[in-house]
């Protein structure tokens, strides 16, 4: 199966080039797997099994696979060569909990106000921003949602006891210990499982239930912020979903500012929501002057940015319908209800379109209505070749064609990033193990350190990403997400290792291992259960990586297996 290179036949800058090569080719994997991902969460039809499924399954396999190639084989070399797994499997969880933690505390630190706490709210946030010296005074608020990841994953930590209890009183030649721990294994199999089904169905739960509400909006913000999507594409069905759930709950639009013109539209409480967070920072930013209001220029450079094409006699009359005082500027709710405004009547036009079989361009749609006209004008205009080649293009499109490309591209993305993982992980394992040979090093020690680097770098940049925002929804969305990663690895990737054992004879040997894995998961998990966390918190965290490495070589030097 391709690639045929043998580690074993090359040379020592062979070996080198082929596991730089295989891991830059697993790295770029992992990436397109999670952008795919993020992709989807855009798509309102697919939330629950996006949210619930896709996203948690999706991102345990790269590990998955590693730790599966890691037990096949001929049952000589399989069982060495589980050494791989395990380690990949140890280093996945340890170090998802510990480096990209304490790295996302200390991009997300927040100065702590007069109580003592995380003071979001204050202006700056972070008063020394390149400075180490007050360890104690700043760091990140923990929510109720970071207490409640922890738990979860300690108790999904149940299969470990499993198969270890038993171990400890196994002993004598390899084949009789794989004997006697087949039925453990069988039990673990079973009891991950259903912890797996579990957790996805917990995650579907809280998915349906718009409890997932802070990723997707993290997800909107990046890539609005990253000019791949327009914010009608981005927002639309979001907020039409939005919309009919208020209808069924007596919702309904609203006009928040008690204005008696019906054409005068403001959000419904639950679609509101996901525009002020999505676009409060936007305001912000183009509120140059800062007086807390938007005027002409400001709301048209807004829109450019945003990929919304608009006309400057358009924005006269949003301005004149949403401007109450009628000063030239409008306020942060107005702001929220032009975009409201915009958004759907580009939503209503376009079905309007589809029904009657019209494409909506600028040529085709324009009616004389001003309602319309205004609405047609914000599609922008396409080029005749729809094809193109840089998927960042399908912000030119209209709304509807975008979520269309989102589901192209994101399904796309999944199944070259699913393929390259399967197809690299095999001889990814193989390098390893050979790399462990040359060095004369386990193999659990190379791939605890080294298999880690390729698998989980998406995990470790998106955690940065979403920390740097430095709100308390974002350090939530980046910490629960390192949590989720390791209950993951509790529940599908340990199942792999339960079934290699019972399906293939395999001894599970592995007791330093197994307690230095479920030390640090209770560790963080309890750790976690606070409302806060300090940067000086953070070094000791970043400390337990390293320190987990000296634990399991101490304990294998008093003789655990």
């Amino acid at each position: 199966m391709f690639p045929s290179v043998e580690p074993s036949e090359v040379g020592l800058t062979g070996l080198l080039w082929l596991f730089l090569s295989y891991g830059y080719v697993l790295y770029q994997a992992s990436n397109l797997i999670s952008e795919g991902s993020d992709l989807l969460m855009l798509v309102p039809s697919m939330a629950g099994l996006v949210g619930g499924v896709v996203l948690p399954l999706l991102g345990a396999v790269p590990d998955g696979a590693i730790m599966l190639f890691s037990g096949l084989g001929d049952i000589e070399s399989a069982q060495e060569t589980l050494s791989v797994g395990v380690g990949a499997l140890a280093g996945s969880t340890i170090m998802l909990l510990t480096v990209p933690w304490a790295m996302s505390i200390f991009a997300g630190r927040v100065d702590n106000g007069l109580n003592g706490k995380p003071n979001y709210m204050g202006k700056p946030k972070l008063a020394n921003p390149t400075s180490w010296v007050p360890l104690k005074n700043t760091g990140v608020a923990l929510t109720e949602e970071v207490n409640h990841g922890a738990t979860i994953m300690m108790i999904t930590t149940i299969p470990y006891f499993i198969i270890q209890i038993p171990s400890l009183f196994l002993h004598g030649p390899t084949e009789e210990v794989a004997k006697a721990e087949k039925y453990w294994a069988a039990a673990g199999f079973f009891v991950c499982l259903i912890g797996f089904v579990s957790y996805l169905a917990l995650q579907v739960q809280v998915s349906n239930k718009g409890m997932d509400r802070m990723k997707r909006v993290a997800v909107m913000k990046k890539l609005l912020g990253e000019g791949k999507l327009s914010l009608s594409g981005c927002l639309a069905e979001t907020l039409k979903r939005e919309e009919h759930r208020s209808v069924n709950t007596s919702d309904g639009t609203y006009q928040a500012l008690g204005e008696g013109d019906s054409s005068i539209l403001y959000p419904p409480p639950s679609a509101e929501v996901y525009l002020k967070e999505v676009l409060y920072e936007p305001f912000q930013k183009y509120d140059s002057d800062s007086n807390g209001s938007l005027e002409k220029n400001e709301f048209i450079m807004f829109l450019k940015d945003f990929h919304e094409s608009i006309t400057e006699e358009d924005v006269d009359e949003l301005f004149g319908k949403y401007d109450s005082n009628g000063d030239g500027t409008i306020s942060y709710e107005e702001f929220i209800g032009i975009c409201y405004t915009m958004i759907m009547q580009v939503h209503s036009l376009e079905h309007a379109s589809a029904h009657d079989d019209v494409v909506p361009t600028p040529q085709t749609a324009r009616m004389p209505q001003a309602d319309t006209e205004f609405a047609t004008s914000i599609l922008g205009s396409r080029a005749e070749d729809e094809e193109e080649e840089v998927p960042e293009d399908i912000s030119s499109l209209s709304p509807q064609e975008q979520q269309v490309a989102i589901k192209k591209r994101a399904f796309t993305l999944l199944f070259i990033g699913t393929f390259l993982v399967i197809l690299f992980s095999d001889p990814m394992v193989d390098v390893m193990q050979e790399i462990a040979v040359r060095s004369n090093l386990s193999p659990f020690y190379v791939s605890f350190i080294l298999a880690p680097l390729a698998s989980n770098a998406s995990e470790v940049i998106a955690s940065q990403y979403y920390a740097s925002k430095k709100t308390r929804k974002t350090i939530t969305v980046s910490l629960t997400a390192l949590e989720g990663a390791a209950s993951m690895n509790n529940t599908f990737c340990l199942s792999i290792f339960m079934g290699l054992i019972y399906f293939r004879g395999l001894a599970w040997q592995y007791t330093a291992e197994t307690i230095a894995i479920v030390a640090v998961q209770f560790i963080m998990g309890f750790a976690a259960q606070s409302d806060s966390m300090s940067v000086l918190t953070g070094c000791f965290v970043l400390s337990i990586f390293p320190l987990s490495i000296l634990f399991v070589a101490t304990l294998e030097a008093l003789g655990f297996d």
